[in-house]
C-alpha cells in the first residue's frame, strides 16, 4: 500500500505539473495580446515554482535503492571537547528535527543522553517519512563546527565535532537473523526527561552485538519490554546497513572510499566565526547563511550528494543562496 500511495503521488504531481505548465504558458499569452503586465509576471513566477518541484522530483528519482524508501534511525554523537561537542551534537540535532518537520516527517526521540552541562552527548532519533532514509543517507560522517564559543569567558574561537550516523528501518521484507548467544544485554535507569517511573526503573535497554561491536540502546518507553522490542528493531537496522555498505564497498571500491564512514573522516563544515560558510567537503556545494542550513535547510547539500553517489565524480561548488 505505501508503494501504492507513492506511485499515485508521483503520477498525480506530473499530472499537476503539466497542467500548471500549461495553465501559465496560456496566461502569458493572454497577457502579452492584452498587454496585461501582472498576468505575464504572474505566468513567469507560476513557471519558476513548476520548474523548481521538476527538479526536485527529478532528483527523487536518484531514490531507487532497496531501503531507500525506508523509515530511519538517526544517531549523533558528541566528539571529544565537553561541552562545547555537547552542545554543538544538540545543534545538529535541531537541524535535522527541522529539516524532517519542513517535509512532513514524524520525528521520535529513541534515546537521549543530556551533556554534563549543555547540550547532549548523544541522541537518537526515528524519522518516518517515505524517503526519509534515501534522503538523509549520504549525512553519515563527521560534522565540524568553527565559532566563537558561548562558554569561553576569553571569546575565543572553537573548533568541535559531531558523528551522525544513519541507518534504516528494517521493514518486514527484510529478514535479519541475530542469535541471541551473540549478544549482551544490559539494562539501566534512563537519564532523560519522562517522569518518577521512568527515572527510578531499570526500563532503558542496551544491546551490544559482541561480533560487529554495534551498540545500541532506547529508552523510550516506560515499559522495559518495549525499549527491548525497539533496540532489537535498530539493532537489525544496524546490521542490514552494515551489509548494504559491504555490498556498496564490493560493487566500486572508489565509491566506498568516498563514503566511508568514520571518525576522522569530516564530511561538512560549518564556519560562524570568522565568516560565515557551510561547506559540503565531498560535494564542494556551499552557503553564506549558516543559520538558513542550522535551520532544517539541507536539501542541497543533500541533493548534490546523492548525484555524486550515484554519478559519480565531483560536483561543481554550487552557492545554495
Amino acid at each position: 500500500m505505501r508503494e501504492r500511495t507513492a506511485l499515485e503521488d508521483q503520477i498525480s504531481a506530473i499530472k499537476r505539473l503539466e497542467q500548471e505548465l500549461e495553465d501559465a504558458v496560456t496566461l502569458i499569452e493572454l497577457g502579452e495580446a492584452e498587454g496585461d503586465e501582472a498576468s505575464i509576471v504572474e505566468g513567469e513566477e507560476t513557471i519558476r515554482k513548476v520548474e523548481a518541484e521538476a527538479t526536485r522530483r527529478q532528483v527523487e528519482t536518484l531514490l531507487s535503492g532497496e531501503a531507500d524508501a525506508n523509515d530511519t534511525y538517526l544517531e549523533i554523537h558528541s566528539g571529544a571537547g565537553g561541552t562545547e561537542s555537547q552542545d554543538w551534537a544538540q545543534m545538529l540535532q535541531r537541524m535535522y528535527a527541522r529539516w524532517a518537520e519542513k517535509r512532513g516527517y514524524k520525528v521520535e526521540v529513541i534515546d537521549w543522553t543530556d551533556g554534563e552541562e549543555a547540550g547532549i552527548k548523544s541522541a537518537t532519533l526515528l524519522i518516518k517519512g517515505h524517503n526519509a532514509y534515501g534522503w538523509l543517507k549520504t549525512e553519515s560522517g563527521v560534522h565540524r563546527l568553527v565559532r566563537i564559543s558561548p562558554f569561553d569567558s576569553n571569546a575565543r574561537r572553537h573548533t568541535s565535532f559531531a558523528s551522525v550516523w544513519v541507518y534504516p528501518v528494517v521493514d518486514d521484507r527484510i529478514d535479519i537473523e541475530i542469535r541471541e548467544s551473540d549478544c549482551r544485554i544490559d539494562t539501566y535507569r534512563s537519564s532523560g526527561a519522562g517522569g518518577q517511573h521512568v527515572n527510578t526503573t531499570d526500563s532503558a535497554v542496551r544491546i551490544t552485538h559482541i561480533p560487529t561491536g554495534i551498540v545500541v540502546a532506547c529508552q523510550q518507553e516506560r515499559s522495559q519490554h518495549k525499549n527491548r522490542a525497539t533496540a532489537w528493531n535498530m539493532l537489525k537496522a544496524r546490521l542490514y546497513e552494515l551489509e548494504l555498505k559491504k555490498r556498496e564497498e564490493k560493487a566500486n571500491a572508489e565509491a566506498a572510499a568516498k563514503t566511508d564512514i568514520g571518525w576522522g573522516h569530516q564530511i561538512r563544515s560549518y564556519v560562524l566565526q570568522p565568516y560565515q560558510l557551510v561547506k559540503d567537503l565531498r560535494t564542494g556545494v556551499q552557503s553564506t547563511s549558516p543559520s538558513d542550513v542550522l535551520d532544517g535547510d539541507l536539501d542541497p547539500f543533500m541533493e548534490a550528494a546523492l548525484a555524486q553517489r550515484v554519478y559519480g565524480g565531483t560536483a561543481a561548488v554550487e552557492d545554495v543562496d
